[in-house]
C-alpha cells in the first residue's frame, strides 16, 4: 500500500513526488512512455524556474535569456510593436531535459519513479484507490491511499473518476528549425482567430515556432502561412491539446489533479508549468494521505494562489479577438519598457509595472 501513486511525470508530478517523497510518504510515480517525451510543449519560461529544480540545473538546461516580446497584428512582416525589460524577463530552455531533471531530483527524494507504465483503470475504495496498469511486463495493479492525476489534458484519472472536465480544449502545434538565432525577444502573432501564434529562439539549439487556436480553426493551414511568412524549414513537429478553465472540482474522495490535467494553466498563453508545479507544493503542504478531508485544503490553497491570475488572464485572451484596428491602436499605445512578470497578470497593477510605465506617459 503506498501513500501516493502518481500518474504522469511531468513537471507537476516530478514536483508533487519529490515533495511528498521528502515529507516521509511512501511514493509511486508512473510514466506510460520515457520521460520528457513526445515533446508537447514550449520551452519558454520565466526565471522563476530555478525556483524548482536542483543544483547544476541551469547550466545544463539555460539555451537562451529573453528580454520582451515583439508583438504583431499580422504576419511576419508586419509591423511590430516591442514591449521589454531592462533586465531578463525570461529563459528559453531544454524542455524534455527540465522533465528528466525534475524526475531525478524525485528519484534522489526517494520516489520510486517507473517509465512504461500506461494506467488503464483507477476505482476508489472507501479506504483506498486500486490503479492497474499495462508495464513492461504485463498488467500490474497497485494500491495507494491516494492517487494524483499528473497526467495531462486528456486525464486518463479525471476520466476514469468522472471529474468534471475543463473548460475548453485548444489545439497546440509546435515544430522547430536549425538555425542558430540569439536574439534576445520573441515574436507573438496575435493573427489565428481568438489565440495567437509565436517564435522563440534557442540560442544554439534553433528556434522554437508554434500557434494554438481553439477547435474548428484549421490550425495547420494557420501553421504553413506562419513558417511560410518566416521563410524556414521546420522538423520534430509535434501537437498537443492546451486546457483551458479549470473545472469546479479538482478533487474526489481520494484523488486530485495538478497539473494540465486540472486546467491550471495561463489562459492568454496555454502554458502551464509554473503554475501547475505550484499546484503541487499545496498539495504537498496540504494533503494528508490518512484524511481524505485534507483534499478540501488543496483545492482552497491553488484555487486561491491563481484565481485572480487566471481571470484577468481570460480577459488578456479576449483582446486577441479583438478587430485589428483596435489591437493596432492598443498595441501602439501601450508598447515600451514595463514591469510585467510573465506568469503573474496581476502583476500589471503593480508598483513595480506603474512606476515603469508612468513616466514615460
Amino acid at each position: 500500500m503506498y501513500d501516493f501513486v502518481v500518474v504522469g511525470v511531468g513537471p507537476p508530478g516530478a514536483r508533487f513526488a519529490r515533495r511528498a517523497a521528502e515529507d516521509g510518504y511512501d511514493v509511486l510515480a508512473l510514466e506510460k512512455g520515457r520521460v520528457g517525451e513526445p515533446l508537447a510543449c514550449s520551452g519558454h519560461v520565466s526565471t522563476d524556474i530555478w525556483e524548482f529544480t536542483g543544483p547544476g540545473a541551469r547550466e545544463a538546461l539555460f539555451q537562451n535569456e529573453i528580454y520582451g516580446a515583439r508583438f504583431h497584428v499580422g504576419g511576419p512582416r508586419s509591423d511590430a510593436y516591442p514591449f521589454y525589460k531592462q533586465e531578463v524577463a525570461s529563459n528559453v530552455i531544454d524542455r524534455v531535459g527540465l522533465d528528466r531533471h525534475l524526475a531525478d531530483l524525485a528519484r534522489e527524494a526517494g520516489a520510486d519513479v517507473r517509465e512504461g507504465y500506461t494506467v488503464t483503470e483507477v476505482t476508489e475504495r472507501w479506504d483506498r484507490v486500486e490503479i492497474v496498469a499495462n508495464g513492461p511486463d504485463g498488467v500490474v495493479e497497485f494500491e495507494a491511499r491516494m492517487v494524483a492525476g499528473c497526467d495531462g489534458p486528456r486525464s486518463r484519472v479525471r476520466d476514469e473518476l468522472g471529474l468534471p472536465q475543463p473548460d475548453e480544449f485548444l489545439h497546440g502545434v509546435l515544430a522547430f528549425s536549425e538555425e542558430d538565432d540569439h536574439q534576445d525577444f520573441v515574436d507573438v502573432h496575435l493573427t489565428p482567430p481568438t489565440f495567437f501564434a509565436w517564435r522563440i529562439p534557442r540560442g544554439e539549439a534553433g528556434v522554437e515556432y508554434g500557434l494554438a487556436a481553439p477547435p474548428g480553426v484549421h490550425v495547420s493551414k494557420h501553421f504553413e502561412d506562419l513558417i511560410d511568412g518566416y521563410e524556414v524549414d521546420v522538423s520534430h513537429r509535434c501537437s498537443g491539446a492546451i486546457p483551458i478553465g479549470p473545472p469546479d472540482r479538482v478533487t474526489s474522495r481520494r484523488a486530485f489533479l495538478i497539473g494540465d490535467a486540472a486546467a491550471q494553466t495561463k489562459p492568454f498563453t496555454g502554458g502551464g508549468i509554473l503554475y501547475g508545479m505550484t499546484s503541487a507544493d499545496h498539495a504537498a503542504r496540504e494533503i494528508d494521505p490518512d484524511r481524505p478531508t485534507t483534499l478540501a485544503a488543496y483545492e482552497r490553497a491553488w484555487r486561491e494562489d491563481l484565481e485572480r491570475e487566471q481571470q484577468l488572464g481570460h480577459l488578456i485572451r479576449r483582446a486577441y479577438s479583438l478587430p485589428e484596428p483596435i489591437q493596432r491602436i492598443g498595441l501602439g499605445a501601450l508598447s515600451g519598457e514595463i514591469g510585467v512578470h510573465m506568469d503573474r497578470p496581476t502583476s500589471l497593477l503593480s508598483f513595480d509595472h506603474l512606476k515603469t510605465v508612468l513616466p514615460g506617459r
